[in-house]
């Protein structure tokens, strides 16, 4: 049964649905630490050759840990390629359990593939997640005990409780940092390499030296890695526009990526080849690429739409950044 079980996973704020695909069998489990906890036994009963969650926002952290510290084969997609699967079936009702369901399916159909934690990242999840679980049992606690403390004490138990919410917020912050750099997170990374010319090195670079792309503007996002032409002025001098400071371990990886695109992305090609026939130094065009590849990754990343180099697709990007 185990190479041949597949399960998703639908997450919400309050509850995890879960459906075991081909068995059809579906089960609802309270998005808390014993709900966490019961859902990872469902699952691992089953022995599963997969298990597949949507990205929604960072709920689905604690659920993915989770199962990970468990050894199981979890893998976090893209929702825009579920409820696209969802509608190549026909499917276009949408609830908690249908969705799980989907899925499940779409594990089965498509089978990302699974990443397993080495051991030490494992051991680091683990801690992390045994910390955070005990945060939540402390604020639980000193929340039930504000009810029928006595006036004298409600202070000191509300500034614990204030404490103890700052705590659990870094925590969670630190959780998804591990999650989002393990092996088990795919969204981001396979989005990008949607992109022809962009491989594993420059994606991984991106996703752990840059978490700001998608959240910013062009310029922005340029002046950061330290691709934006800044100004060299003083009176009525007028200096070369050059590029520096910013992120100096992206630029070399993202350089690399940009030559590989000029010789493999159409469009890429050719807006280098026009800069060439209009006089453009080398260093100058590749430059304007590197900035013009990296524009195009960080509209990718903010309207989570994967690389389509269709005339349409380059609108709604140039629109979006």
């Amino acid at each position: 049964m185990g190479t041949d079980v597949f399960s998703g996973i639908d997450v919400s704020k309050d509850t995890l649905e879960v459906a075991m695909e081909p068995q059809g069998e579906k089960m609802s489990f309270a998005q808390t630490e014993d709900g966490l906890s019961l859902m990872a036994d469902f699952i691992q009963s089953f022995s599963p050759c997969l298990v597949v969650l949507e990205a929604t926002g960072g709920l689905e952290r604690a659920a993915v840990a989770t199962l990970a510290v468990r050894n199981l084969p979890v893998v976090v997609v893209n929702p825009r390629q579920v409820r696209d699967f969802a509608k190549a079936k026909g499917i276009l009702a949408k609830t908690d359990k249908l969705d799980a369901l989907v899925i499940a399916q779409f594990a089965r159909a498509i089978r990302p593939e699974p990443k397993t934690l080495k051991t030490i990242e494992a051991q680091q999840l683990e801690a992390i997640l045994s910390r955070r679980r005990q945060i939540v049992h402390m604020l639980t606690a000193e929340k039930n005990r504000l009810h029928s403390a006595p006036g004298w004490t409600r202070k000191d138990i509300r500034l614990h409780i204030a404490w103890l919410e700052k705590r659990l917020e870094k925590i969670e912050k630190e959780l998804g940092e591990m999650i989002r750099k393990s092996p088990v997170w795919r969204v981001k990374g396979e989005l990008l390499r949607t992109f022809k010319g962009v491989g594993p090195v420059l994606s991984q670079s991106l996703l752990s030296d840059l978490p700001e792309l998608g959240s910013l503007n062009r310029k922005k996002i340029a002046a950061l890695v330290g691709v934006a032409p800044l100004n060299r002025d003083s009176g009525k001098f007028r200096g070369r526009r050059m590029v520096w400071g910013g992120r100096a371990q992206i630029r070399p990886v993202l350089y690399m990526a940009t030559v590989a695109a000029i010789c493999s992305n159409p469009v890429i090609g050719a807006f280098h080849e026009r800069l060439v026939k209009a006089g453009k130094a080398p260093k100058v065009a590749i430059t304007a690429c590197m900035r013009k590849v990296l524009t195009i990754l960080n509209a990718m990343m903010k309207n989570q739409t994967p690389w389509r180099p269709l005339t349409q697709n380059m609108l709604d990007m140039k629109h979006s950044c």
